[in-house]
């Protein structure tokens, strides 16, 4: 007969969120044993980050475990003590095989059927696999996907032991543009590669990318637009040597980084919980369409009440906060409590080199540059309003302090109305200058 281990939580998968979950289900009150993290995915208490990136508010360059994930900003480590102390059960590399909503039952490869009152689902997204694009000698030695857990760990060893520093990062993202700033800073031969015009396509408007990409080139980094890689060649060892390009070019390569698409891993309940945008479908207190099933991090498709309308974001920072809030809506509808509805404000940022960049809102509509944004400048400042139907919808800013990194989160959430894009501008540029100016800009809500 089957062992069967029953539990009134189940935090399914080791996303970063679900390390946040368990942080909050400890503040709310937790009574031993009620509480277990399924994962297929083994614990580590090593990161793996080539440069300073805090956690609470940043992409990690590696996957940050759930063991020793959350922390960094005055909380308790979460390491294996911290989860055995409040008894926390971690059920790690376990893979379930199958999981039925209806009966509340995960059942594990090794037979053991795991029940549940009430699940969360926190399994994030792995990565596009190169394999899936067409690639070639998609097997080659010292090919690291940034997104896998294992390839980090094996990264971080070839980087230890590598005679030759020469690395070529295929990707334009949030990730490719972090370690390649990270491994240049190392003393790492950099390359980048990727097919969209320019680099942080998704976000950045193509006046704030040519700073960047000005400012990476200048410390030595190579940037190649427009530009798929194909294939790869290998020596005799089957270690990469070379990444081919779709223009005909090589690029010679020691280790490749592949800042590569995500898909959040939803398979498990395909066909049981209602879908939308790739990722699980909840309302604004993250609960899904079945009965005590929540989803939370990457893998939910949730209400953007700001927007009135439905996203699915990729961010440790909305990680943290909808871990909290279903948390607090799970703990709230046991005790007949109701709380606000999630009301999240889209934000990015990133430190590179000597650079930190913060992003609020939307980056949809008409954009407006402000301030210096040459690369050659000793101390660049600057930064981008968009504008939508009238109102500032989102804001970006490159070196600015807390007061103004602030400033610019409030004008994204309040949306003011603008009446001249060039007022917009000067408004800009009173936002990076004195204090004085800096308030006004706070306690404005038109501009």
């Amino acid at each position: 007969m089957a062992e069967e281990k029953s539990f009134k939580y189940v935090i399914s998968g080791a996303d970063i969120s679900a390390g946040y979950a368990a942080r909050e289900f400890a503040r709310q009150g937790l009574k031993h044993g009620e509480l277990a993290i399924i994962s297929n995915e083994p614990a580590s208490n090593k990161i793996f980050g080539l440069g300073d990136i805090d956690i609470e508010t940043n992409t990690n360059l590696s996957k940050n475990y759930i063991c020793g994930g959350p922390g960094g900003t005055g909380e308790e480590s979460q390491s294996h003590q911290w989860y055995k102390d409040k008894g926390i059960e971690l059920i790690l590399s376990t893979e379930i095989i199958k999981a039925d909503l209806s009966t509340k039952s995960f059942f594990s490869t090794g037979g053991t059927i795991f029940k549940y009152q009430t699940l969360i689902v926190a399994t994030g997204s792995t990565c596009v696999r190169l394999s899936e694009c067409g690639f070639q000698d998609t097997n080659a030695k010292n090919i690291f996907y940034l997104r896998d857990i294992k390839d980090v760990d094996q990264l971080a060893l070839t980087m230890e032991t590598k005679k030759k520093r020469t690395v070529v990062v295929i990707g334009g993202g949030y990730r490719g543009f972090e370690v390649s700033a990270s491994l240049t800073v190392n003393n790492y031969e950099v390359t980048m590669v990727f097919p969209e015009p320019w680099i942080m396509h998704w976000l950045f408007s193509a006046e704030i990318a040519s700073f960047y990409e000005g400012y990476y080139a200048n410390k030595g980094i190579k940037i190649i637009k427009s530009t798929k890689a194909t294939g790869f060649s290998t020596n005799s060892n089957g270690e990469v040597t070379e990444v081919k390009l779709d223009d005909g070019r090589t690029l010679e390569a020691d280790v490749v980084l592949l800042d590569g698409g995500g898909r959040p891993m939803t398979s498990l309940f395909r066909g049981q919980v209602v879908e939308e945008k790739g990722g699980l479908k909840t309302d604004g207190f993250f609960k899904t369409s079945v009965s005590n099933v929540y989803a939370i991090g990457d893998v939910a498709t949730f209400p953007m009440k700001l927007y009135g309308d439905m996203r699915r974001v990729e961010h440790v920072n909305h990680a943290f906060k909808s871990a909290e809030h279903a948390v607090k809506a799970i703990k709230a509808a046991e005790e007949g409590r109701s709380i606000q509805e999630y009301d999240y404000l889209p934000f990015y940022n990133s430190r590179a080199f000597d650079l930190s960049w913060q992003f609020y809102g939307d980056n949809v509509g008409q954009s407006v540059l402000f301030g210096d944004n040459d690369p050659k400048s000793p101390k660049a400042k600057f930064g981008t309003y968009w504008v939508k139907d009238g109102k500032v919808v989102g804001a970006f800013l490159e070196g600015g302090v807390e007061e103004e990194n602030k400033a610019i989160a409030r004008v994204a959430r309040t949306q003011p109305s603008v009446g001249s894009l060039e007022v917009l501008s000067n408004v800009g540029e009173l936002l990076i200058g004195s204090r004085v100016n800096r308030n006004r800009v706070l306690v404005s809500c038109h501009i």
